[in-house]
């Protein structure tokens, strides 16, 4: 049996990391992070890992302790959180325009490319008394593509031929189309395809898209692929002339 050390996470920033912030951040940013970080980690869940999944619980513990109140400390009266910015991984990859509703006004404020979840959007003199604000970012999941840290996350249907006896594979992207070799018999659980995160922003680095393949009966192999095209474009007529 294994022993166990006290605490699967050395520090809070490595806790931060493996929920995917960039650091300390509002309750409800870390909570919606915790979730979908523990999801994606389930070694039920299509590239979850059983060693990562321990890890994320264990760095939700670790913020959860360090941000609880003494026991002897008085009541304490909090100012109303701010909102939370919630867009998409392509709002975070592309950056663009965002709508945020704050003390009864729609703002239109600009989204720069390569937002992490748990970073803050600065609105100059938006506040009471012309004070800067800071809104709280989160990233969630959509169109199959969610956000973890600097890196993407994705499943790609595979035909389970082509995992058995190996070839090339073309994922889509939201970087268009790539290519990607699979050996025979070593079928990958995950692909790492290099440079297609999260753009370098600050002291983040730039992120990778994971793609996670997903055995399927559904899909055509890519002759079987050609051999449709070739069907569809030959008719008996054109086959006769």
């Amino acid at each position: 049996m294994r022993a166990r050390s006290r605490s699967e996470v050395a520090s809070l920033s490595e806790a931060h990391a493996l929920l995917g912030l960039s650091g300390p951040t509002a309750e409800p940013v870390l909570t919606a992070a915790f979730r979908a970080a523990v999801k994606a980690a389930h070694p039920s869940a299509p590239g979850g890992d059983a060693d990562r999944f321990r890890k994320v619980i264990a760095a939700w513990r670790l913020i959860q302790s360090r941000d609880r109140p003494l026991a002897l400390a008085g009541p304490t009266i909090r100012p109303p959180s701010p909102p939370v910015v919630a867009i998409g991984p392509m709002d975070a990859l592309n950056g663009g325009r965002v709508a945020v509703r704050l003390a009864g006004r729609t703002l239109d404020v600009r989204l720069p490319r390569g937002m992490r979840s748990g970073e803050h959007l600065r609105l100059r003199g938006a506040g009471l008394g012309g004070a800067d604000v800071y809104l709280p970012v989160l990233v969630r999941a959509a169109n199959g593509i969610s956000v973890l840290g600097d890196d993407l996350f994705m499943d790609c249907p595979v035909p389970t031929r082509l995992l058995e006896d190996g070839g090339r594979l073309e994922i889509d992207t939201h970087a268009g189309p790539r290519s990607a070799w699979i050996v025979a018999g070593q079928a990958p659980l995950r692909l790492r395809l290099k440079g297609l995160g999260l753009p370098a922003r600050g002291g983040r680095a730039q992120g990778h898209l994971f793609v996670a393949l997903q055995p399927s009966e559904d899909i055509p192999s890519a002759a079987e692929d050609l051999l449709v095209r070739f069907t569809r474009v030959w008719t008996p007529d054109r086959l006769a002339a």
